[in-house]
């Protein structure tokens, strides 16, 4: 998990990584984001607005650690969602979050 943040952090600083469910719901309606990061506590009416989008555009999700966490480690407030633009680094995101879960 701890990949994931450091991944997340480089994208935050890089400018490639949109945070927020507003923000990333936006992102993925214009076709931008490569992959999501989800709080492992995402609230449902999130889900509903976020993941089910996603979900349906086929774009890849990792679950994340809470959203407190994942807040923390991008030095904001708890973030339920995070999208990624970039697609090298969402890949190296997928990669960490599937090695995480094994």
């Amino acid at each position: 998990m701890n990949a994931v943040l450091g991944y997340l952090g480089l994208g935050i600083r890089a400018g490639s990584v949109v945070v927020g469910v507003d923000a990333v719901r936006r992102s993925l309606q214009a076709r931008e984001i490569r992959c999501i990061v989800v709080a492992r506590d995402i609230s449902q009416r999130a889900r509903e607005k976020v993941v089910r989008l996603a979900t349906s555009l086929g774009i890849p999700q990792v679950e994340g650690p809470r959203a407190e966490v994942l807040g923390a480690g991008l030095g904001k407030p708890p973030v339920m969602v995070a999208g990624v633009r970039d697609a090298a680094l969402a890949e190296g995101i997928l990669k960490a979050g599937a090695a995480g879960a094994a």
